[in-house]
């Protein structure tokens, strides 16, 4: 028993170590910026943000060839473009912005609530269509602290000088107003992780790889704990919102609501593999630190998992992880008083594509409609300036950037059969989430009826 607890011990510690590898899958998971040149990679939607990589600085973007596509894959694009002509907004800089109400058949009131893409990229014309004709009253981030950390336009004064900050803290339920000098990002200094990993080395082998991630990128709690004090000083309850709601009516608000981040994504992958797997090729490669080859057959499994499941496994990994968000995004839209909302990532494609089909599954508008929405993002990426830049830092990391900057209809299609499959209906998952009856009812109303402004 003692001989057997020191060999599970020592290959616990050996784990550790070569979890170090998993630095290197975590970096293709990881949304940290590098400059090519003039070029600079863009934190596009949480898909890239979570699998662009830090790339080779000395990668020619001039030998990177864009994947071609098929005559059904332009006519495709062909179709969807002309179709972004006809329903988004005459915008200039932001990207994938529309009325909810543009979606076919959808039951929705005209100027209510909009998915859109990164809002401070907006030019003057911009600013004048989204503040001035459309009025848009609040501003929902879906983006992580990650994301955020690394976005200059951030507090960019010309977008945001009349807005009140909001901030949702997940763990404790909260949500803090910042005042006129306070700003959403600040920097702390962090605790020595690689020493916290080591301590908890006698658990099991999935457990110690979660941990080390845990504790080299920061826990949930970490992440939250960056970003907030202690005692979170002056926040109030997250569903006290609603219940004073009139209060606010009159100002502007720009709410951060990260509903997806980069460790969340680390963990949900690893969660999925299984555990021989992971000890087998860790113990198939003891070189891993020092053996750039041993390095690529460890990466393996991880590559394998996130190449295969695609876009259909991140937003099951969105709806799992990001449950509390996406209440506090509902209650949002759910409130009258808050109208017109403006919900958005970077390109506005995927955590906020995953958003608008619940809205619209939710209010009755048919699978193909929602489908059809999701899939007007598909041109989104390659209109980008960096499309050449993403495309390269994926497949430099083995990850097929087909897959992660599309938005293929079969996407949607599977994200909604595996909401029924896995919760029963949409209405099951809001009940999952603590969206309930009372609460979906109140979005209904919100969103479909006339009411006298």
């Amino acid at each position: 028993m003692v001989g057997q607890r020191c060999y599970e011990r020592s290959l616990s510690l050996y784990l550790i170590l070569s979890c170090t590898t998993i630095f290197l899958v975590c970096n293709a998971l990881i949304s940290k910026p590098t400059a090519f040149a003039s070029h600079k990679l863009s934190h596009s939607a949480y898909t890239t943000t979570c699998l662009s990589s830090i790339v080779d600085e000395s990668m020619d973007l001039s030998q990177i060839e864009i994947p071609e596509n098929t005559d059904e894959e332009k006519e495709f694009f062909a179709r969807t473009a002309q179709l972004c002509k006809e329903r988004n907004l005459p915008l200039q800089k932001v990207k994938n912005a529309r009325d909810l109400s543009s979606v076919r058949n959808s039951p929705i009131k005209p100027g209510r609530v909009y998915r859109i893409g990164r809002v401070s990229d907006a030019t003057t014309d911009d600013l004048k269509i989204l503040f001035g004709d459309i009025g848009v009253k609040t501003l929902v981030d879906l983006r992580s602290p990650t994301e955020l950390k690394d976005d200059p336009t951030l507090e960019r004064e010309e977008v945001f000088e009349n807005f009140t900050d909001m901030v949702f803290y997940e763990q404790k339920q909260l949500v803090k107003e910042l005042g006129p000098d306070e700003k959403r990002m600040e920097k702390k200094s962090k605790r020595d992780r690689v020493k916290d990993a080591v301590k908890d080395a006698g658990r099991g082998t999935k457990d110690v790889m979660i941990g080390f991630v845990d504790n080299f990128f920061g826990s949930e709690e970490d992440e939250q704990d960056m970003e907030e004090d202690e005692d979170c000083i002056d926040c109030m309850e997250a569903t006290a919102l609603l219940e004073e709601s009139a209060r606010r009516k009159n100002r502007k608000e720009r709410h951060f609501a990260s509903i997806m981040n980069e460790l969340k994504y680390v963990r949900g992958t690893l969660s999925k593999l299984r555990k021989r797997d992971i000890a087998k090729t860790i113990i198939k490669s003891p070189t891993t630190i020092v053996s750039k080859s041993a390095r690529e057959n460890i990466k393996k499994p991880f590559l394998d998992e996130i190449n295969g499941g695609g876009l259909p496994m991140l937003n099951d990994l969105l709806l799992r992880y990001g449950a509390p968000g996406i209440k506090y995004v509902l209650d949002l839209v759910s409130d009258v008083n808050r109208h017109p909302v403006a919900f958005y990532c970077t390109a506005g494609k995927d955590r906020t594509g995953v958003i608008a089909a619940i809205i619209l599954a939710l209010l009755g508008t048919e699978d193909d409609a929602i489908v059809e929405d999701y899939s007007l993002s598909a041109n989104v990426y390659a209109e980008m300036n960096d499309h050449k830049a993403m495309v390269g830092a994926l497949s430099q990391r083995s990850l097929d950037a087909k897959t992660f900057l599309g938005a293929p209809p079969h996407v949607m299609e599977d994200t909604l059969k595996n909401i029924r499959n896995d919760y029963g209906s949409v209405e099951e998952y809001l009940d999952f989430i603590g969206f309930d009856e009372k609460s979906r009812d109140r979005l209904k109303y919100a969103l479909t009826e006339d009411r006298i402004l």
